[in-house]
């Protein structure tokens, strides 16, 4: 989106844009600007009656941008849909940091950008260097911050040796998780120090979903969801060693110690998938060395280059422990063909299937991650995946 950063994790292509109904010239003729102190001139022309955004809300906005020279840049209006950011995440533009502070839920204004606070020196799609940016915006809505759940003085907090800490804030009455179900979870995320939120699936208004015991959340959940019930709202205290370590991910720092409050949705036990039946079957092998097994030839043409392919799978470690599966999850995997999207193996082995096959592939590390551990997938790891080729789109 225009107005985003070019790094910003929010998509780069479309921020904005300006005015319908007078022209510029009359509305620049006016002298009813306000200078803020950071040289955003800006214009009230609908006052709202909502509150001013805070640090971690999301904004919804709507705009029109043009240049100086009244050329249209942008316009979300035309797309039917404004754009959402989070106040003082670094995803939009400096002048749309400090220009929508200054407003209200339901404001309409014209924002005034000097360069030094849009792209500076930089040219970006349409908008040439050094370019001021003049905006109309209206503030749709704002979402607040998640706040932090009441933890009572008295509540109960057990430690565990591991270094977890954990206390349940509100029982729930469902039944007991255990590793291997898959469940839902709601959350918020803190850094332990100052209690500032960083990441929230409640404002997303999508909870997770993962399995329990499978290695795909940090070990400070594994373990601390693993104590709760269906239903339950508790508070987790994580030190780093269980979060992310001496490294950090992402906006979370090195050596930083994690708060979660998590609301347990729901939960399901998940039937262990089975291996495909090899009996009687050949296994091939390829020129790069991937071995495969066909289980069933499926129909149709074999996909090409650039296509989607929706398959099932199951991955299995030579000792045959599952590290992952689709099927666990109930839900397929999308990916495109010769995209890097996947390992190797993938990208060579789904290649030589038809709709409806399903393959057994031996993917050597080199054509798998490696020297690379991932997760509960060691090093130098030969893998077994069992594939059922769903459909190509």
């Amino acid at each position: 989106m225009k107005g985003m950063k070019p790094n910003s994790v929010i998509l780069v292509v479309a921020l904005l844009g300006l005015l319908a109904a007078c022209s510029l010239p009359q509305r620049l003729t006016q002298p009813v600007y306000t200078t803020d102190s950071s040289g955003i001139q800006y214009r009230i022309i609908q006052q709202g009656s909502g509150n001013k955004p805070m640090i971690n809300d999301m904004v919804y906005v709507h705009y029109r941008l043009m240049l100086e020279d009244s050329t249209l840049v942008d316009n979300s209006y035309e797309r039917g849909e404004p754009v959402s950011f989070k106040m003082g995440a670094g995803q939009v533009i400096d002048g749309w940091e400090k220009g929508i502070r200054l407003l209200n839920e339901g404001d309409r204004a014209i924002l005034i950008i000097p360069p030094d606070l849009a792209y500076g020196e930089s040219a970006v799609g349409d908008i040439p260097a050094n370019s001021k940016l003049i905006f109309d915006v209206e503030v749709v809505k704002i979402d607040p911050s998640p706040k932090p759940f009441d933890v009572l003085d008295g509540i109960e907090i057990t430690t565990t040796t591991s270094g977890l800490r954990y206390a349940v804030i509100e029982e729930g009455d469902g039944m007991m998780l255990i590793s291997g179900m898959r469940v839902r979870i709601h959350y918020n995320g803190f850094f332990e120090e100052d209690m500032t939120i960083f990441d929230s699936s409640y404002q997303r208004g999508e909870p997770i979903d993962f399995t329990l015991g499978k290695g795909m959340v940090i070990r400070g959940w594994e373990e601390g969801i693993s104590k709760l019930r269906v239903g339950d709202k508790a508070r987790l205290w994580i030190p780093y060693e269980l979060a992310y370590g001496e490294q950090g991910r992402g906006p979370i720092p090195p050596a930083t110690n994690l708060i979660f409050d998590v609301e347990v949705i729901d939960a399901e036990e998940v039937k262990r998938p089975e291996p495909f039946n090899m009996a009687g079957k050949d296994t091939l092998e390829t020129e790069t060395g991937l071995r495969y097994i066909i289980v069933n030839e499926g129909t149709g043409e074999l996909p090409e280059e650039g296509q989607v392919v929706i398959v099932h799978y199951t991955g299995f470690l030579m000792n045959g422990n599952i590290f992952d599966s689709s099927v666990e999850r109930g839900q397929p995997f999308r990916f495109i063909i010769d995209r890097r999207q996947v390992i190797a193996g993938w990208d060579e082995g789904v290649a030589l299937m038809k709709p409806g096959a399903r393959y057994r592939f031996i993917i050597p590390p080199d054509l798998a991650y490696g020297e690379r551990a991932m997760g509960p997938i060691p090093s130098n790891a030969t893998l077994i995946f069992d594939v059922e080729l769903l459909s190509v789109e």
